[in-house]
């Protein structure tokens, strides 16, 4: 049988209230009473239930965190930077993958609102209509601090961190001209969102500062996919001008690249050069140097979950508004190159 609070007042001589007292470290307790209890505590292995702690104080010791890809390591690492502070804070997690859907989104937002959580920090999806979309206002109603993870958000009041995604675009887009690439293709990500239009418009201000015309026909509009840009490199494969280097957008794109360019036998880089944005730890561990654009995944979590503890110390109206922009590296491994038969 469970022990109960009641066999705790019982064991210590203490009335009900006072052991609830200690429990939740509230209101004034004796030194020598509180010994007392911790000691029944101790001897009867009570473990307090975490549903009755939360109804009896209003809030549970857990934070929401809602991504769009579970399975995209990017989103891996920034659990993991999450997680760690989390730990250093004894603060739990509640995980919820939307697969880049908006209702299950205003679902995992609706639950999380049921549990009595202190905080969330999110991904948000791409909202077509800004920030009167349901979801949006369920977030603001949610009446708790609410941290941003990189993601798209039009304006809004909510703290965030974000990656510099238009110096990272900017950056890889420099290194293909550097090595002698003018026909550089792009695969964007979601264009709906604000980190695509970024990462295009860096690609476009790296190719206009070393006064290279932007080929319309070499940009084409994915989704973050696997499987969509395995279908564009197909298409980008049999254009007649064929570009030398594919610029794409996310890691789960290069992998569709890699996969398209595979199976047409075409060498990286001796035939086709390519840089990817955020690196891809399966590729490192079978010998596939690709070159990308690193994002700090591990440090946004750890920096988005300071921002969301600082903001549970201080009261709704005294909660400072935080927008932190991290900057990618850019990391060569030699895919990059313009080499042999991709000179056409």
């Amino acid at each position: 049988m469970a022990v109960t609070i009641n066999d705790i007042a019982k064991a210590a001589g203490v009335s009900r209230t006072t052991v609830s007292r200690v429990l939740n470290d509230s209101g004034y307790v004796k030194k020598e009473t509180r010994e007392k209890i911790l000691k029944s505590i101790q001897q009867l292995n009570y473990t307090p239930s975490a549903i009755a702690r939360s109804l009896s104080t209003n809030k549970t010791n857990t934070i929401g965190v809602i991504i769009p890809e579970i399975n995209n390591s990017f989103f891996g690492e920034i659990i993991k930077g999450i997680s760690q502070v989390a730990d250093e804070h004894n603060l739990n997690l509640i995980l919820f993958n939307t697969d880049d859907s908006k209702a299950k989104e205003l679902k995992a937002l609706k639950l999380l609102k049921e549990q009595r959580i202190q905080g969330i920090m999110i991904t948000l999806t791409y909202p077509e209509d800004g920030v009167n979309s349901e979801y949006l206002n369920t977030l603001k109603n949610l009446d708790i601090p609410v941290v941003l993870i990189d993601g798209h958000v039009e304006c809004s009041n909510f703290s965030g961190v974000f990656i510099d995604h238009s110096k990272g675009a900017y950056d890889g887009t420099i290194a293909l001209i550097k090595e002698g690439h003018k026909k550089i293709a792009i695969i964007t990500g979601s264009i709906n969102s604000r980190p695509a239009k970024n990462r295009l418009n860096g690609y476009k201000k790296a190719l206009a500062a070393n006064n290279i015309p932007i080929n319309e026909e070499y940009i084409f509009y994915g989704d973050y996919k696997h499987e969509n840009a395995y279908e564009i490199t197909k298409k980008i494969l049999d254009m007649k001008d064929r570009p030398t280097a594919i610029f794409a957008m996310s890691n789960m794109m290069v992998l569709g690249c890699m996969k398209a360019l595979y199976e047409e036998n075409i060498v990286v880089p001796d035939d086709m050069a390519i840089i990817g944005f955020d690196k891809i730890e399966a590729l490192n561990i079978i010998g596939m140097n690709i070159s990308f654009i690193n994002g700090p995944t591990i440090e946004m979590g750890r920096t988005g979950m300071k921002l969301l503890i600082d903001n549970l110390k201080n009261k709704k109206e005294t909660r400072e508004l935080k927008r932190i922009t991290l900057l990618p590296e850019l990391v060569l491994k030699g895919s990059e190159k313009y080499i042999g038969k991709n000179k056409v």
